[in-house]
């Protein structure tokens, strides 16, 4: 596979209302859109890195300043056979699977146009649509029980609302009075520690289908002793950045259910690594999302589909986060079911005309 250019942009979109979680409230969503031209065929990629390194470590200036010097040069000059090399191949390069996976999405993308099948072909996926769920920052209590009513309405199989000390108990008290048998978990962003016990053992008693990441954003000891203390199944997400550290979580028994975000691991072929090793240990997975574009969003439908993906994810309609999408198609869902976008890749084209409008840095980089 012949690599001809590649293209950054840096786009911003705001989000039709402000989203609040434990660590920050995002009014607009900055992300890194990038395009491998390859023999005629395009694909596309995002990267769900912030502007400031709020959720891990990275942050977009660095890893524009990755993608432009070190890892899309090495693309470019090299090309490569099949997009399942390319991790091992930038294993030089420590860390930042957000930047690394921007460009490794989009490369699998053209690959999968190029074949002229859809990607959730190349990833052993079989289903056409997907269940998704719903992920609601925070609000008053009053408004949030309002907001989960609507989405239950919609459909939405899995409800899940951001925590953190001092909005949690009572937040969940009230949600679950009025909705005692939908199928709810809470987020915590890592806003609480072990000194806190006795608000999570509190949490126990709401019957959730478990709890994410409830410690901080890299441990696993602490969360492996938690899970020994609460009957709610603990989830992690941030702690998991590549399948090692996945199976070093499982082996520790630090979660019972896997969060996976392509971004967050490193690409798509560490996802296949990581659904293999969930799916032979029989840990369920849900793909998590980091409101992502119509790019981003595509290609968490697509991966999804793997069999693996037991649990409804954040692959919710996109209307619910932007007015308007940089894709041309509209990746709704209907009843709590996402349709998977039809046609070869991820089945999505640019909306160019938007897409100029929200740009705000281009960089072409050609053979």
């Amino acid at each position: 596979m012949r690599i001809d250019e590649v293209e950054l942009r840096l786009v911003r979109l705001p989000y039709r209302s402000p989203f609040k979680t434990s660590f920050a409230e995002e009014r607009e969503k900055h992300a890194v859109i990038v395009t491998v031209r390859s023999q005629g065929v395009e694909g596309y990629g995002e990267g769900v890195m912030d502007p400031f390194p709020h959720y891990r470590e990275e942050c977009i200036a660095g890893a524009w300043h990755l993608l432009r010097n070190a890892f899309v040069p090495e693309l470019v000059a090299n090309g490569c056979e099949h997009p399942s090399q390319l991790v091992a191949r930038w294993a030089g390069w420590r860390g930042n699977p957000m930047a690394k996976t921007a460009l490794e999405l989009a490369v699998w993308d053209c690959y999968a146009r190029q074949q002229g099948v859809p990607l959730r072909t190349l990833l052993g996926g079989t289903r056409t649509e997907i269940p998704v769920g719903a992920s609601l920052g925070m609000n008053t209590i009053p408004e949030t029980v309002e907001n989960v009513r609507r989405h239950v309405e919609q459909g939405y199989q899995r409800i899940k609302l951001k925590i953190e000390p001092g909005w949690d108990v009572q937040l969940l008290a009230a949600v679950r009075a009025e909705f005692p048998f939908i199928e709810l978990t809470v987020d915590a962003n890592s806003a609480y520690t072990l000194a806190d016990i006795g608000v999570l053992r509190e949490i126990d008693q709401f019957g959730l289908h478990y709890i994410e990441q409830p410690l901080h954003w890299d441990d696993m000891v602490e969360h492996a002793h938690l899970a020994t203390l609460l009957h709610t199944n603990i989830c992690l997400d941030e702690t998991l950045t590549s399948p090692a550290r996945v199976k070093a979580a499982l082996d520790l028994g630090a979660c019972s259910v896997v969060n996976v975000k392509v971004g967050r691991v490193g690409g798509l072929q560490s996802v296949r690594e990581i659904h293999d090793m969930c799916v032979g240990l029989g840990v369920p997975m849900w793909c998590g999302g980091m409101l992502e574009t119509g790019i981003g969003r595509a290609h968490n439908i697509h991966l999804a589909t793997m069999p693996g993906f037991v649990y409804p994810g954040d692959t919710a309609s996109a209307s619910r986060t932007y007015a308007r999408d940089i894709v041309e198609q509209a990746l709704e869902a209907t009843q709590g079911i996402m349709p998977v976008p039809e046609g070869p890749g991820i089945g999505v084209t640019l909306d160019r005309p938007f897409l100029n409008e929200v740009t705000e840095q281009t960089e072409v980089v050609r053979a």
